[in-house]
């Protein structure tokens, strides 16, 4: 390692016995690889540790999180998307550098753009007028993630001048975005205003996302579309004798699940000291023994109340309901506005969206639902598909019960009708947004 010229011999003692000592291992279990990682605890560490993994997109079949005094070590069971052992050299090589030093914080990668925070009350066709706002002040959207959950809408949009390709430096420009992207996120009948933040800030998207919503206090209220048939079901209980509260957690699995609730808890300001993840099937179950910063349990009925409230929301926000589109084009100024537009004059509402540019190509995903949350008509689909372009826009999976209806228009690919990306293209494309290899293709 080569060290800093004002950096003392103690400190570099200091460094060399925080650094996690990771290890990665496929032959011990046959059907996951096993990554494990010892470490010198301190507050946010496995999130960070969690945060690696899901941010290739591997999921993370069982683990088991320890501590003992000033000393942790977590055991992650991680396979690729597809189910299969990790077997890239250059996914395994980046896991254990970045692994190696999560003690001293990770970026995004997003540099060189704007990043537009928006918080606000959803309704159907409130992401066309955004995107159309944007397209009005010349801002090419680069990246952007939107969540929605309780009525609510949280999204983080990274932009650059169309003209320039160099962030947005203008104020003037800047307050007059911020006000009309205010004025399109408030609604008549909302006691609370809505919120738009411009930075230059680098943030981890996700977890932003999650404080973001956690801010707008998304988990008091009531769902206004139709609410999921399969809500989570969480359970606080304190074990008095070990001065432990302990949290189990049962939903249905899902990409990200542990990422989500780890980050909530920690940006709750509460500690893991030991925990345990297994699935089964499609199911997920979760047990945490936490406690807070200052090592007290959780103290009252109204806490508890608010930690189950907070780590159901954390597992909603990020729920896929309705039809999971796919839209792959050149990327220009205007396509999101004139997609989105497209989707509000058909009745469709997004719940959740996640927007790239790759190589001059835009390529989004949207879930959409009819404008109660309910599943929306595959006759609608096609036409929506037909006028953006059938090569354009893709139905990359529906909802179970849209199925049986669409078996005699469409024949099936892959299991359930889903079409899924390869780990090798899945797992690259991630090395190559963040900076680790040139290509994935």
């Amino acid at each position: 390692m080569d060290w800093p010229s004002s950096l003392n011999e103690y400190e570099k003692l200091v460094i060399r016995m925080n650094t996690p000592r990771v290890v990665i291992d496929n032959a011990v279990c046959p059907t996951a690889t096993l990554v494990t990682v010892d470490s010198a605890r301190k507050h946010g560490i496995l999130l960070e540790a969690v945060q690696v993994l899901t941010d290739l997109n591997l999921s993370i079949k069982k683990a088991y999180i320890s501590s003992d005094g000033r000393w942790f070590m977590d055991v992650f069971h991680v396979t690729d998307q597809n189910g299969n052992k990790l077997t890239d050299e250059s996914v395994i090589s980046y896991i254990e550098q970045s692994m190696g030093s999560i003690h001293y914080g990770r970026t995004n990668g997003f540099t060189g753009l704007t990043a537009l925070e928006l918080t606000g009350t959803d309704r159907v066709g409130l992401l066309s007028e955004v995107f159309a706002v944007l397209s009005d002040f010349q801002c090419n959207v680069v990246e952007a993630k939107v969540w929605t959950h309780n009525g609510r809408i949280a999204s983080l949009i990274y932009v650059k001048d169309c003209d320039s390709g160099s962030p947005i430096e203008d104020s003037q420009k800047i307050n007059r975005m911020e006000a009309r992207l205010r004025n399109v996120l408030k609604c008549d009948n909302d006691i609370r205003s809505a919120r738009t933040t411009v930075s230059m800030d680098v943030t981890h998207t996700e977890r932003r996302l999650h404080q973001m919503m956690f801010a707008d206090r998304d988990y008091e209220r009531k769902p206004i579309l139709k609410p999921s048939d399969d809500c989570p079901v969480v359970t606080v209980q304190n074990w008095v004798e070990r001065g432990y509260s302990v949290v189990n957690v049962q939903c249905k699995d899902r990409s990200k699940l542990l990422f989500d609730i780890v980050c909530t808890l920690t940006d709750m300001e509460y500690v893991v000291f030991h925990a345990t993840i297994n699935t089964a099937g499609d199911r997920a179950y979760l047990e945490f023994y936490i406690r807070h910063t200052d090592g007290t349990p959780i103290s009252s009925e109204p806490e508890r109340q608010r930690v189950i409230q907070c780590l159901q929301a954390a597992v909603e926000r990020r729920a896929s309901e309705g039809v999971w589109l796919e839209l792959c084009a050149a990327d220009r100024q205007g396509l999101l506005a004139d997609v989105t537009r497209t989707f509000r004059e058909n009745g469709l509402n997004v719940t959740r969206a996640e927007i790239s540019t790759q190589r001059e190509m835009a390529v989004n995903s949207f879930y959409v639902t009819d404008a109660m949350g309910n599943n929306v008509d595959p006759k609608i689909i096609e036409a929506v598909r037909q006028r953006i372009g059938l090569s354009n826009l893709k139905v990359k999976e529906l909802p179970l019960l849209c199925h049986k209806n669409m078996e005699s228009e469409e024949q099936p690919v892959g299991v359930g009708g889903a079409v899924l990306l390869s780990l090798g293209s899945l797992v690259r494309r991630n090395l190559y947004n963040l900076g680790w290899i040139r290509s994935y293709s």
